[in-house]
């Protein structure tokens, strides 16, 4: 059995000890890294999709500019760390990041053709292997 930890309980007025709970530290030997390589593959792979299918839209020639830009901008606001409204602001904080998304998502889905979703196909099986 591996080392003890004390778990911190929340104290609600009485005297009561804090319950100590067994955890056993898990080695290599007791980890199939093999799966846990296949599950964290599978998990980019569906991550990185529709990624990978904004990136090859906007470099696609056959979308329109206007939709270029727009996308470009709203990623970059996305991604960007300062905000119109701060986050922190409850509700209408994540209202700026709602409407990036949004738009984002309704380019996406009128524009993404079947050429442009098989180069991101062919992208994501080189950058990531089908796990078999």
């Amino acid at each position: 059995m591996g080392p003890s930890t004390q778990s911190p309980q929340p104290q609600t007025g009485s005297s009561q000890t804090p319950e100590t709970i067994e955890a056993e530290v898990l080695g290599s030997a007791e980890i199939d890294e093999g799966l846990l390589w296949k599950l964290l593959r599978r998990a980019g792979r569906s991550v990185a999709r529709p990624a990978i299918e904004c990136l090859e839209l906007v470099l696609d020639a056959n979308t329109p500019l206007q939709v270029r830009l727009t996308m470009v901008a709203a990623l970059t606001y996305l991604v960007f760390p300062l905000d119109l409204i701060p986050d922190f602001i409850p509700v209408a904080g994540f209202g700026d990041d709602v409407v990036a998304m949004t738009a984002l998502l309704g380019l996406y889905r009128s524009h993404m053709g079947e050429a442009v979703r098989t180069r991101a196909q062919r992208k994501l099986d080189q950058w990531f292997p089908p796990v078999r």
